[in-house]
């Protein structure tokens, strides 16, 4: 196993620890990473204690149908900004019954970037009880697979950081 995922494997059993202690459960909601969160999650074994559902919403219209993501946000900041990945996050929870979720949004490459959002944009939110907690911004470099994957080790690294 490739060492980026030995340690997206380790995040994620250590999130479903934190989760199981807690009671807590997620859901995600997923654009340039496309279930990838929710399949690192989902190889720890009995993970559906801790793990509610994930939303795939690769375009603009399966964000607005499946996570309540309003167009004019879409219009005004796009799919990669922090408005979008805030109403990501908290759609995630409506739609689900989880009481945490994580959201992302990014430019994968090798297309689609802009002067303000280059190549490797990841926004991220994450939500707990109906409230956005935290939101960041990274620019990750590498090709469209590596930047996926530290997408996907820096949503599960930092829930677990907020846990404690």
């Amino acid at each position: 196993m490739a060492r980026i995922e030995e340690l997206i494997f380790i995040e994620a059993r250590s999130l479903g620890e934190k989760l199981k202690a807690t009671k807590g459960v997620v859901a995600t909601a997923e654009s340039c990473t496309a279930g990838l969160i929710s399949g690192a999650i989902t190889d720890v074994a009995n993970s559906s204690a801790w793990f509610d559902r994930g939303f795939v919403t690769y375009t603009n219209r399966s964000k607005m149908e499946m996570l309540g993501v309003k167009e004019e946000t879409l219009e005004q900041f796009g799919a990669v900004s922090e408005e979008t990945v805030k109403e990501m996050s908290l759609g995630g929870l409506k739609n689900s019954q989880a009481n945490y979720s994580i959201a992302v949004s990014g430019i994968a490459g090798p297309t689609g970037a802009t002067p303000d959002k280059p190549l490797g944009t990841v926004w991220f939110a994450f939500a707990h009880d109906d409230k956005v907690i935290y939101t960041l911004k990274m620019v990750f470099s590498g090709d469209r697979k590596e930047v996926r994957n530290q997408a996907v080790y820096t949503a599960l690294s930092e829930l677990n950081r907020l846990l404690g």
